[in-house]
């Protein structure tokens, strides 16, 4: 029997999550990645707002106060589904509204990447189940086109 050789370097996956099944099966397939392996998962919270130039000011600041609370929950989400799984990850939310998750989840990897040259960096995301998305391009398929990095999409 022939046995695959065990990849050399620590492993750092970045999770895109946003709650949904497609992510929950994403952050999953990441902490099975990383069993047996020195690492960590980065899961990524992006807060996401297309359409801000047709908002107020005050209804701008009302969005952030419910990203907030999103970000809450999207982190004790995580935490209930790693619990008897993983221990080693890092919940992180970013703050700027404007920008694509694609490019946040890119940063991410980048940052990483630059920390621990030496290492295995991937980006992790679940695949999107939105006929839209087959139409106009969604996360996975951005980053399928723009990664710097492994990217796994997780059916």
């Amino acid at each position: 029997m022939n046995t695959a050789p065990r990849a050399t370097g620590n492993l750092f996956l970045i999770v895109g999550y946003d709650g949904s099944d497609p992510a929950d099966r994403a952050l999953d397939t990441a902490a099975a990645l990383l069993r047996g392996r020195e690492g960590c998962l980065n899961v990524v919270y992006v807060p996401h707002m297309p359409s801000m130039d047709m908002l107020t000011p005050e209804a701008v600041a009302g969005m952030t106060v419910i990203f907030d609370e999103l970000a809450r929950d999207m982190h004790a989400q995580a935490s209930d589904r790693l619990r008897a799984h993983e221990e080693r990850w890092r919940f992180d939310r970013a703050q700027d509204m404007y920008t694509d998750v694609p490019d946040v989840l890119i940063a991410a990897a980048e940052e990483v990447r630059a920390a621990h040259p030496d290492d295995n960096v991937a980006i992790v995301v679940g695949s999107s189940s939105r006929a839209r998305h087959r139409m106009v391009g969604s996360v996975a398929v951005s980053l399928a086109r723009h990664a710097p990095v492994p990217l796994l999409i997780v059916p």
